[in-house]
């Protein structure tokens, strides 16, 4: 089974969701860190119900139909082993980074858009951070395993514009890309 699904299994051990729940949930949360497309995750419980570790009943919304998914003991089981077995190594996609890599085919001008837009980005998930922890939280008997989480994504976020400024003052004083002069 995949990470996604395995933290899929661990909403679902909050309580039941649809797949649009699960959706919202994961944005809001997970998608800090855990980045998915919404078709993977649109996918991903009908898995765990074919694997046995989610079941699937269906509700009516007045006319409308959904489903609601819902862990099983093996999925509580399977959650419980997958999180005592080591991760695999942190991996991070930063288009601005490709970018930042690949200045010398460019200008100065342009790397120093790409690092004030890295700063302004970083700004703004930060301030986002600080006003959910400020917030309410859906589940507040998490509050201290969502603070730690949450800690580590605001120390991100802090490091990215403190070196993107840095980076913006050591890039001012280039002639060019190609070269620092």
């Amino acid at each position: 089974m995949t990470t996604t699904g395995y933290a899929l299994l661990g909403l679902l051990a909050l309580r039941p969701w649809t797949t649009y729940e699960l959706a919202q949930q994961v944005r809001r949360s997970l998608s800090w860190f855990w980045p998915r497309t919404e078709r993977k995750l649109y996918d991903e419980p009908k898995r765990l119900v074919a694997a046995g570790f989610a079941t699937a009943r269906e509700e009516f919304t007045g006319k409308r139909k959904r489903t609601v998914y819902e862990i099983t003991d093996a999925g509580r089981a399977a959650l419980r082993a997958w999180l005592g077995e080591p991760s695999a190594p942190p991996s991070m996609e930063n288009e601005a980074m490709v970018r930042v890599f690949f200045a010398d085919g460019g200008d100065v001008a342009s790397l120093q858009v790409t690092l004030a837009a890295m700063a302004d980005g970083a700004r703004v998930r930060l301030a986002e951070l600080e006003a959910m922890e400020g917030g309410e939280y859906p589940f507040p008997e998490r509050r201290h395993i969502t603070r730690l989480a949450m800690r580590l994504q605001q120390r991100q976020e802090q490091t990215m514009i403190d070196w993107a400024t840095w980076a913006s003052a050591e890039v001012a004083r280039w002639d060019a890309t190609t070269s620092p002069g």
